[in-house]
């Protein structure tokens, strides 16, 4: 069985998460908005995953 993440895709979620535990994880393209939600933390890391071409699930359509 394989695994949905590679490693390196976790460590780059784990590191935005760490970032909004210290309050500095900002989203949007200035970067000046501060994360609301650990969900929202989660999310900035699996899109820079993505952009950096790392094993990640496709982006799920929003409703």
């Amino acid at each position: 069985m394989t695994s949905k993440y590679s490693k390196a895709s976790q460590h780059e979620v784990e590191k935005e998460v760490k970032k909004y535990n210290q309050g500095t994880a900002h989203s949007g393209k200035g970067g000046h908005t501060k994360v609301q939600s650990h969900e929202q933390a989660i999310a900035i890391g699996l899109s820079k995953a993505r952009q950096k071409g790392l094993k990640v699930p496709e982006k799920k359509e929003s409703k």
